[in-house]
């Protein structure tokens, strides 16, 4: 079932969704080469602790960390460890926080101190399929408005978009309905009301689109070894425009990746 939310719920989603989106920046200013992927977690339970939530994803399916750190070829759900990040290395952060009694979810990836081309392109376009997404967030439209956007502008830039993961509802739990792909999977897909709260979030891979996952049951992978980059906004549809919850300064004029 579909829940839409009703002003009085967004007023209390809008600060979890702020403080998501604060907890995100505040951890992407502070990835720098030499951090273990661990010392990236625990700076980022401490500013969830700081802001007065707390981890939306700690203990989720019995998953073991605070945030997602996933670095690389990990396109999702990687473990927070004893790997050090270097110079070079890309990292997708996925923050998702509980406050006020309802969940904000948001993510990045950021380069670690400089990247290659390649890297930056590849982060490039996903953020900017993220806002060809966001933009056919509108009422009236459907679903898969939403995925086809995405996908085209993604495969339009020779990049792989995964199948295996996608997007869903959020609010007062992690995952409502509906599902939101970032493709087009042929399914009956739900017309878009006023009132739903969207989790978008493509995951792209520089080669195929194909994953896999590591014996840990959480570190999603490139199955060919190619990077991959990850980014996420909680978004309201509304009467009118798309409502960027986790970024709220942010608009739908970002400019186009090459």
């Amino acid at each position: 079932m579909i829940i839409l939310k009703t002003e009085r719920d967004l007023e209390a989603m809008r600060p979890a969704c702020a403080v998501a989106g604060a907890v995100l920046d505040d951890v992407a200013g502070f990835v720098r080469p030499g951090l273990t992927t661990k010392q990236i977690d625990e700076f980022a339970a401490a500013r969830i602790k700081d802001y007065g939530a707390k981890s939306a994803f700690l203990g989720y399916r019995k998953y073991p960390c605070h945030i997602c750190v996933s670095v690389n070829d990990q396109v999702v759900h990687g473990l927070a460890g004893d790997r050090v990040v270097e110079f070079g290395d890309i990292i997708s952060l996925d923050v998702g926080v509980f406050y006020n009694g309802f969940v904000g979810d948001t993510a990045k990836t950021v380069p670690v101190g400089g990247c290659s081309v390649q890297a930056q392109r590849l982060m490039d376009v996903t953020e900017q399929s993220l806002y060809e997404g966001i933009a056919q967030a509108v009422a009236g439209n459907r679903v898969v408005d939403i995925s086809r956007a995405i996908q085209n502008y993604v495969e339009k830039n020779n990049f792989g978009v995964v199948r295996e993961f996608v997007g869903h509802g959020v609010g007062r739990k992690v995952h409502e309905e509906p599902q939101v792909p970032n493709f087009v999977d042929g399914k009956t897909s739900p017309k878009l009301r006023p009132g739903m709260t969207l989790a978008i979030e493509p995951m792209v891979n520089a080669g195929r689109p194909e994953v896999k996952i590591l014996n840990d049951g959480w570190t999603v992978l490139t199955k060919d070894g190619s990077l991959s980059a990850h980014f996420e906004h909680t978004v309201l549809i509304t009467e009118s425009e798309p409502e960027i919850l986790t970024c709220r300064a942010k608009t739908l004029s970002k400019s186009k990746a090459p």
